[in-house]
């Protein structure tokens, strides 16, 4: 690659962010300039808003593409970019060559043709990809270039016009017919039917009980038994007939599965049973061994890491991508969207040399182990995500902390894991006989740790994980005869389907093949943005607007929430990215035509009746709940009267039961509880329940007290015993406790919309989340109650926030000529800027003494970018429209 003569550099190299950008700057040289996009450039108008004036009456202008000219995309370039492109444009003139170094996956071709078609290059255009952030990597990508891949633009451009074919014309219609604010999307709309599948399955399921029978038993014979003689046994048989255990339930009735031949215990037989064999002899009928050996799991692909994070380590889906991004950018893992559980040739020499220093040679295995890939998709990066480089250096090493640090061990337990042997268990199985029944009794010990000495999936620690696959039985032989020390009748509950978490959710999108990896941290995000599922510890709860939702799209559009409808259209765009597909033929089937979308909006949008689409009838409840403007509510009539009461708006529907509808009538008929008059205000204090609990109201609403003073009831008070008093407590609250002892400033306790708190210096102390309690010196106080000491003490235990001084000032902003100042925060020093205090990470391998102002400015922008938060200036008609791209039509390269 020849320099030429008067270009200050032999190539521009374009990234999407400043971080990448300057780590791979530092790999490349002075020769090099390399610059970040900051993401996308340019995307579909978000609104008609955003096309320019002569083309907003054209009938393609709302949806953004040109359905009747081979829907051609119309590409709006936003505000936030045109300064970047301008001086992508300026850098490029500077330079022999332009270089994209955008991700490897799809997303990423899709940029950087953004990038070409915006810059029109008039040098050579080439392209660099690398799954990692190494000198070595980086290094081999820029003398092994390729050319832009037009199948994988192709069918990412496709993947943006259907999506917003699919979601912009379905979300209005569910603004127009449910509620505003809503979305739908070719994927998330699939996912929010999942979750309402499994609350009504929960609904529909009723509960059996049945009884069962455990012993105590010891083989010590006339010895004191000791620890390791004792063991429990199940019953499983009597008079050679099977007893009942959960499976053999039908869901939907509660009653035994027709045709089952297995014995129903009640609590009566239980027990009478318990008398009749526990003083009889015990003997052991049968004794058998089995040996199993069980693989490490295939590396990290992107859906197995968010699981895995979900579970292991109690991170969302997002929570996951963000740190695994931070690590990737920092050169510590490779890509981390990916489908591929391949690992390189380094990878796989690094992790076997790990294996052999570190755990010896006993736990390598014997031959290099390769996992194949069973994701159809081939849009993503080709190797599993594993810690970067050949050294296969651990989190310590690396100094991580925090959240960082726990994911990059995650990755790289789970990398040496795939090069270690197998892990041997032995299985032991005994049966018992005693009278006419059978117990049974399990042992499970591990011969060789193997893998196990790294990795245990679904556990946080390996060496614990080791002790919980111990369960051994003490030796025992045929015809032994055993001690019973004690037999319990115990009964059981049959248990509801559980519902989804994040990382079962994201497991069972992946079997149904809807989406794709990339996909998934948005989609769980989004979901629950719009109000369609919310997260009740780790479960997702949908709501009753999502099963509105659903149902909407089920009667009238049921081919769009089509589990294999959508996994079919995920294959058939990568088909067009594999180039064995063609995009035209394609969008003309899902869009046009008699069968098409627009044909059934046209059909249904004017015959789906906005009432009936926000009533829901549910199996087994007879009121009917309504999804209104300010939230779910019951309507049922009584006495010929419609009758209405709010639904509180954390209430699972799947719990939903008639008992409990009738007690939301009936208080709402009963109407406010009047619980006393206040003795200064002279107006009387009601107990009321709203969508968010119980609270109490000073007056009524009338013209002249339009929004009487509320408080919520604290925890610790039950709205069924509440006092007057207690009510005035609330009524009297923020509660000035006096002056802080160190600094003289007011200390005030209150309720607000998340619970109590005391408030010194713009600084919240919180009480226990469950209790609305602080204990101090022995006593649980409340913030009716609680005293200047209890609460100096919260004060003191609650992480005070940065401090107010900065620890630099990097300069004014050119724009607002407000300072960019860097803070020291909870997670390290950060930069800020603005009255509406706009933060972005500092990198850790920054230092903040060095920090410049146009690097501090990169980050802020970066950080904007990420978060699509698009400060528009306002502008008048006379002034230029804003920059806009039609699609260019492109021939077609093969790389």
């Amino acid at each position: 690659m020849a320099k030429d003569v008067g270009k200050k550099y032999q190539a521009l190299v374009i990234v999407e962010s400043p971080a990448k950008a300057k780590k791979i700057g530092g790999f490349l040289g002075p020769k090099y300039k390399v610059l970040a996009s900051v993401g996308h450039v340019r995307d579909l108008p978000a609104s008609r808003k955003e096309i320019p004036e002569k083309y907003k009456k054209e009938e393609w202008a709302e949806l953004g593409v040109k359905v009747d000219e081979d829907f051609e995309p119309f590409y709006v370039v936003s505000s936030d970019s045109k300064k970047i492109i301008k001086e992508l444009k300026a850098a490029l003139k500077e330079s022999s060559e332009l270089i994209i170094a955008t991700d490897e996956d799809r997303e990423g071709e899709s940029i950087g043709w953004h990038l070409v078609q915006l810059l029109d290059p008039k040098v050579p255009v080439s392209r660099m990809v690398f799954s990692e952030i190494t000198k070595d990597a980086i290094q081999h990508a820029i003398q092994n270039p390729r050319q832009i891949d037009e199948d994988l633009v192709e069918a990412q451009e496709t993947r943006r016009v259907v999506d917003r074919l699919f979601g912009f014309p379905l979300s209005k219609l569910l603004w127009r017919k449910v509620a505003p604010k809503l979305s739908a999307g070719r994927v998330q709309s699939v996912a929010v039917r999942v979750l309402v599948q499994r609350e009504l399955e929960r609904l529909a399921f009723h509960s059996a009980t049945y009884w069962d029978l455990k012993a105590g038993l010891h083989a010590a014979g006339d010895k004191e038994p000791q620890a390791k003689d004792r063991f429990t046994a199940d019953l499983m048989t009597v008079d050679g007939k099977r007893i009942a255990s959960g499976k053999d339930f039908d869901e939907n009735t509660g009653k035994l599965k027709e045709g089952s031949n297995v014995l129903l215990l009640s609590e009566d037989d239980a027990k009478k049973l318990v008398e009749k064999i526990k003083s009889s002899d015990w003997q052991v009928e049968s004794v058998e061994e089995r040996e199993q050996t069980r693989k490490p799991s295939a590396p990290f692909t992107t859906s197995t890491l968010q699981q895995e994070a979900n579970r292991k380590l109690n991170m969302t889906a997002r929570e996951t991508m963000r740190t695994a991004q931070e690590l990737y950018q920092n050169g510590l893992i490779t890509y981390m969207r990916t489908d591929s559980v391949n690992l390189s040739k380094e990878a796989v020499t690094a992790a076997r040399k790990c294996v052999k220093d570190r755990y010896g040679d006993k736990f390598l295995h014997s031959s290099e182990r390769q996992y194949t890939s069973k994701s159809k998709g081939a849009q993503e990066a080709h190797e599993a995500i594993r810690p970067a480089g050949t050294e296969m250096k651990t989190a310590d090493e690396h100094n991580l902390k925090g959240r960082e640090a726990k994911l990059y061990d995650l990755i790289w337990k789970r990398t040496v894991a795939t090069q270690m042997a197998e892990a041997r268990l032995r299985f032991q199985t005994v049966t018992i006989k005693v009278e006419d029944t059978q117990f049974r009794a399990s042992g499970r010990s591990v011969i060789f740790p193997g893998f196990f000495r790294a990795y245990v999936e679904g556990s946080d620690d390996p060496e614990a994980a080791l002790d919980d696959q111990d369960s051994v039985l003490p030796p025992l032989t045929e015809g032994q005869t055993l001690s019973c020390e004690q037999v319990d009748a115990l009964s059981h509950e049959t248990k509801p389907p559980a519902r989804y978490t994040e990382a079962s959710l994201v497991r069972q999108l992946e079997a149904e093949g809807i989406g794709r990896p990339s996909t998934y941290a948005s989609i769980l995000g989004t979901i629950q943005d719009r109000g369609y599922a919310r997260k009740n510890g780790s479960q997702l709860v949908p709501t009753f607007t999502a099963m509105a939702v659903t149902r909407l799209l089920e009667q009238h559009f049921p081919n769009l929430v089509d589990y294999k409808f959508t996994a079919r259209m995920e294959q058939d765009l990568d088909d067009i990215a594999a180039g064995q597909a063609e995009r035209l033929p394609y969008l003309q089937r899902f869009y046009s035509g008699d069968e098409g979308l627009d044909t059934q909006l046209k059909e249904k949008i004017e015959t789906i009746d906005p009432r009936e689409a926000c009533t829901l009838q549910l199996s087994g409840v007879d009121s009917a709940i309504r999804v209104g403007k300010y939230g779910p509510y019951l309507e049922k009539e009584n006495n010929g009267e419609k009758v209405t009461a709010s639904l509180p708006n954390d209430f699972a529907p799947g719990d939903l039961t008639n008992e409990f509808v009738e007690d939301q009538i009936q208080k709402k008929q009963e109407g406010p509880k009047p619980l006393g008059m206040h003795p200064e205000e002279g107006l009387p204090i009601y107990l009321k329940s709203g969508p968010y609990g119980w609270y109490v109201q000073l007056g009524e609403i009338t013209d002249e007290n339009p929004k009487p003073k509320r408080k919520g009831l604290i925890n610790s008070i039950d709205p069924e015993t509440i006092t007057l008093d207690q009510a005035i407590a609330l009524m009297n609250l923020p509660r000035k406790l006096g002056q802080h002892p160190e600094t003289g400033n007011v200390v005030k306790t209150d309720v607000g919309m998340y619970g109590p708190y005391v408030l010194h210096n713009k600084v919240y102390g919180n009480f226990d989340k469950k209790k609305h309690t602080y204990e101090f010196e022995g006593k649980e106080y409340t913030p009716l109650d609680i005293t200047m000491e209890a609460a100096v003490d919260m004060l003191s235990k609650t992480k005070k926030r940065a401090a107010a001084e900065p620890l630099r000032v990097l300069g004014e902003h050119p724009e607002s000529g407000q300072p960019v100042q860097v803070f020291e925060g909870k997670y390290g020093p950060y930069v800020r800027h603005g009255k509406k205090k706009v933060f972005a990470s500092v990198p850790k391998d920054q230092d903040v003494n060095e920090l410049t102002l146009a690097e501090g400015i990169a980050l802020l922008e970066e950080k904007a970018g990420q978060k699509k938060t698009k400060k528009k200036k306002k502008t008048t008609k006379k002034k230029a429209a804003k920059k806009t791209t039609a699609k260019k039509k492109t021939t077609k390269k093969k790389s």
